[in-house]
């Protein structure tokens, strides 16, 4: 194999846990709007923590992307 499929490959591989981001963001955003039609008073509390975790989550997608572009890039 050559250097530059490998580097593809590589690259390739290290989004994988793209899809588990993807998941995980659904899952945060069908919780929030769930917790919100249960409970509306409570809309100022989740919202906080709501904005923590999607930043978090798509910090590890960001962060996965980078590693990725390094990859094919270098």
């Amino acid at each position: 194999m050559e250097l530059e499929s490998v580097k593809l490959l590589a690259g390739a591989i290290a989004l994988f846990p793209l899809f588990g981001v993807g998941i995980a963001l659904g899952n945060i955003f069908a919780s929030y709007n769930e917790a919100i039609g249960r409970n509306p008073g409570a809309a100022e509390i989740l919202e906080k923590k709501f904005f923590l975790t999607f930043a978090l989550t798509e910090a590890l997608a960001i962060f996965a992307l980078l590693i990725s572009l390094y990859l094919v890039f270098v």
